[in-house]
């Protein structure tokens, strides 16, 4: 062969494999965190009105709608306390300033929260904190109610944060009925869980649990034990989940280093100061090897390059070790311009490209909203107008649910299209899909091209279907679960 026809195949089959890892999919997680501890996303401060509290949700859900966001997962417990009503926690004081206090006048924040995500056609997945009580033991704001009032001797101080106890059983079956009772009345799309499981350590001070151990530590070293904890809450909370939601999932961001190769021949190439499995005690690939969670999120939030994290090196990894549930990558948006890594406006497309080259990857989830505000380095018009162009629906997972919607029903009028869905299951509307008219009426070869937000009805307009030019126009159910039924051809 000739030499320089080889090197152009190589070249070509090196443009092709990057603009595949470019295409918009048609399934993909693309989510953002909304933090509500210490007001860092929303509300925007404690004492806001209600009216500017719905706005403010309402603006941020429109600005990751147009950025091409299709979930949002957000802290409805940050810290022993609740943003909806709870016959078990107060009313947080990042909602009105004081614990305890209900919003005046009085409305269900989460559940305006759910309706105004899901009009969306998004996911809204309940960002829940384990353990953490009372945020800063100096400053924050302590209902009568509180349980650190009504059961004291549950609670331990480490630094200024006040936290549950994890040995104590009944720390980890009051967290059971806080996610029993979220599941049972809101429709929540996930109960989601961050890092924070026994609290990072600060240089000189022991976790105070030694009594807790020697009453309950049966013959384990205190590491075991205490990982034995996070084992048996994450547990608890899968059954508790799965038997009062089936279709509810269960997703666990962790720190982004499990452990490092020095302390485990299974670790990453890193050197990372603290680690889920030795300093938090979380064994994530326990719980994904269990199949006690549905998907993880690493928080990747260093950049490629990276001297003590590689970013690439960690996702490498993680793609080794996500056991067949759902992996969303953590992406660290909020270090726009820290350092001269992260003032490079391709960092971010980058890592969704590098992302995409995994098929055992299925997305991302970005820290946190308020950074997209300013759209640093101009990464939301990147989203809008490139990477995240074309809509996407949230990765089913068919371990969960596995039906199928039947296809719509259509009555034509000119370009004028009704669709109806007469089925069984819930749905969340009808996928408008675009193909070349050359290939076959596959889900895997067209393109999502817009989601239509229905229970059951819709009309379109089929010139005013976006992309297609030229191509066949298609249509499938989606339902709750995001199951597609087959495409269904328009045109």
């Amino acid at each position: 062969m000739n030499k320089h026809f080889f090197l152009l195949i190589v070249v070509a089959i090196g443009l092709y494999t990057q603009l595949l890892s470019q295409t918009n999919k048609n399934y993909e997680f693309r989510g953002v965190w909304v933090a509500s501890v210490e007001n860092i996303d929303w509300p925007s401060k404690k004492n806001i009105s209600v009216p500017d509290q719905k706005a403010e949700f309402i603006r941020l859900l429109d600005m990751h709608q147009q950025n091409g966001m299709n979930a949002v997962v957000v802290q409805v417990r940050p810290a022993g306390d609740a943003l909806y009503p709870s016959q078990y926690e107060p009313w947080s004081e990042y909602l009105t300033g004081k614990q305890g206090l209900p919003p005046n006048p009085y409305y269900d924040p989460l559940e305006f929260m759910i309706a105004e995500t899901h009009k969306r056609g998004m996911e809204f997945h309940a960002w829940l904190n384990p353990y953490r009580a009372v945020f800063n033991i100096v400053k924050s704001s302590i209902a009568p109610t509180h349980l650190t009032k009504i059961h004291p001797e549950w609670f331990v101080v480490y630094g200024t944060t006040k936290y549950f106890n994890p040995g104590l059983p009944e720390v980890r079956e009051h967290t059971v009925r806080i996610v029993k009772d979220l599941v049972a009345r809101y429709d929540v799309d996930a109960i989601h869980m961050d890092d924070y499981f026994y609290p990072y350590r600060i240089t000189g001070k022991e976790f105070p649990d030694q009594k807790t151990f020697e009453q309950f530590g049966n013959g384990l070293t205190k590491d075991n034990w205490r990982r034995s904890n996070c084992d048996s809450i994450i547990l608890q909370l899968q059954r508790a989940i799965r038997t009062t939601n089936p279709r509810v999932k269960f997703g666990i961001s962790p720190f982004g280093v499990w452990r490092n190769k020095s302390q485990d021949p299974m670790g990453s190439d890193t050197k990372a100061g603290q680690t889920n499995y030795d300093d938090l005690y979380a064994d994530i690939l326990l719980w994904l090897e269990k199949g006690w969670i549905d998907y993880v999120t690493p928080q990747l939030y260093w950049e490629r390059g990276h001297k003590l994290a590689d970013y690439d090196v960690l996702l490498k990894w993680w793609n080794e070790h996500g056991y067949g549930k759902h992996i969303y990558i953590g992406m660290g948006i909020y270090r726009a311009g820290t350092n001269e890594a992260w003032k490079n406006k391709n960092e971010i497309p980058n890592q969704i490209k590098e992302l995409r080259a995994y098929n055992t990857t299925q997305g991302s989830v970005y820290f946190n909203s308020k950074v997209f505000e300013k759209n640093p380095n101009g990464w939301n018009d990147s989203l809008r107008n490139n990477y995240y162009y074309y809509p996407a629906l949230v990765p089913p997972m068919p371990w969960l649910n596995n039906d199928s919607p039947e296809q719509p029903t259509i009555e034509k009028s000119g370009n004028n299209i009704a669709l109806t869905y007469t089925g069984k299951l819930q749905i969340k509307g009808f996928g408008i899909f675009v193909l070349p008219p050359d290939k076959e009426v596959k889900f895997i070869n067209g393109q999502l091209v817009q989601v239509i937000i229905t229970n059951k009805a819709a009309t379109i307009d089929l010139t005013n279907i976006p992309d297609s030019k030229d191509k066949r126009i298609c249509v499938a159910t989606v339902d709750i679960n995001n199951n597609v039924s087959p495409l269904l051809e328009l045109k």
